[in-house]
């Protein structure tokens, strides 16, 4: 029986990268799990299925609790000090480091690539804007750590056999970055936890961690203009006051909200409003799951998720008027088929995930091995 050995970035929540590890862990019920640090809260890990990962020095170094990201300087070394020797077939699970663990000739390495680290690479710029160190001696500090990453990044990108694209937008960036092809295997998405409503209501819905690049702020200065259309916000952050500073009458902000209420409104709204620009975006194929359309930003893995005049509406801009004339063209011109919306959901399925990622690891592995033979 092969080895399996399964390397995570790092485990401090469990969110999109975390879905896909629990499937991954899943397929492979006796591989070893390898992670940067391992900081998953106790009510988060059952996901983990009672495995103890192995873990590096960055685990004991102060702060990395809260401040994991703060060593991403030290993180390249960290990741190679693994020994992985011992095992057969390696699978990274990476948006960041994971895929640059060491691994031998007679190894195999299939990497599932969430992204190449988006930071160090074409959103640099947008990174450092956000941080607020675009200008001054921290500015110059930070490129050059960001330089580095990429000159270890790309060279790390060749110990990888076959890398799998969370979608095709990925796939692209990996054809640019590391100068390899990928296979697009969409992640798992939990269709069954998101029942179809057809009867929907008069309120349209964004939820997210409001953060920057999430445009948060954006979708709620549109709909303060937008009086007579109600908005409901559910999510919290760094940005959460100035989203409130930002508010109208028409606008309710929920702050955080567990599952089941998030659910509830994601099946009872008219429309999901989502403009970020997203590797995938697990939120927008959800909303569809429950027959919600989906009015969003046109860019990146989310036109390969939302069908512009079937499952929802696409606008071309990060702007506020962009939304305004995308909702108004929803509400004048879109035929509203929650069946069809929910049909496309399905194809994003955890099972078409699971036989899809299981077929690609089982054909590389025979072929890979039975080469060795010679």
């Amino acid at each position: 029986m092969k080895r399996i050995a399964i390397i995570h970035d790092w485990l401090t929540t469990y969110a999109g990268a975390e879905r896909v590890l629990e499937q991954i862990l899943s397929i492979y019920q006796n591989a070893d799990l390898f992670s940067i640090c391992d900081f998953i809260p106790d009510s988060q890990r059952a996901f983990l299925n009672g495995r103890e990962p192995k873990t590096t020095f960055i685990q004991k170094l102060p702060w990395a609790n809260t401040k994991y990201r703060h060593y991403l300087s030290l993180m390249p070394l960290a990741i190679e000090q693994f020994d992985l020797s011992s095992y057969d077939i390696i699978i990274s699970s990476s948006h960041a480091v994971a895929k640059g663990v060491l691994v031998g000739p007679d190894q195999l390495h299939i990497c599932y690539c969430h992204s190449p680290i988006r930071y160090a690479w074409d959103m640099q710029h947008q990174y450092l804007d956000e941080a607020d160190i675009h200008t001054g001696v921290k500015s110059w500090i930070a490129r050059q750590l960001l330089f580095k990453i990429r000159n270890w990044d790309a060279r790390s990108a060749n110990g990888v056999d076959f890398f799998i694209s969370n979608s095709d937008y990925i796939g692209r960036r990996i054809k640019k970055i590391y100068r390899r092809d990928s296979t697009t295997i969409y992640p798992n998405v939990a269709i069954h936890d998101f029942p179809l409503k057809e009867i929907k209501e008069e309120f349209y819905l964004t939820a997210s961690r409001m953060v920057p690049y999430k445009k948060m702020d954006l979708i709620v200065k549109a709909f303060a203009n937008m009086p007579n259309k109600k908005l409901i916000v559910i999510g919290d952050g760094p940005q959460f006051d100035k989203i409130k500073r930002a508010s109208a009458p028409n606008i309710t902000l929920l702050g955080y909200q567990p599952f089941d209420v998030l659910r509830d409104h994601m099946q009872r709204a008219k429309a999901f409003v989502f403009a970020a620009e997203e590797d995938f975006g697990i939120i927008p194929v959800e909303a569809q799951a429950c027959g919600t359309p989906v009015i969003a930003y046109g860019k990146g893995g989310v036109l390969e998720t939302v069908i512009d005049g079937k499952t929802g509406v696409l606008f071309n801009e990060q702007t506020e008027s962009a939304i305004q004339a995308a909702i108004e063209k929803f509400e004048k011109d879109f035929v509203f088929l929650p069946h069809g919306i929910r049909q496309h959901a399905e194809s994003f399925s955890t099972a078409k995930f699971e036989s899809q990622f299981k077929a690609f690891v089982e054909e590389k592995t025979l072929a890979f091995f039975q080469f060795r033979k010679f």
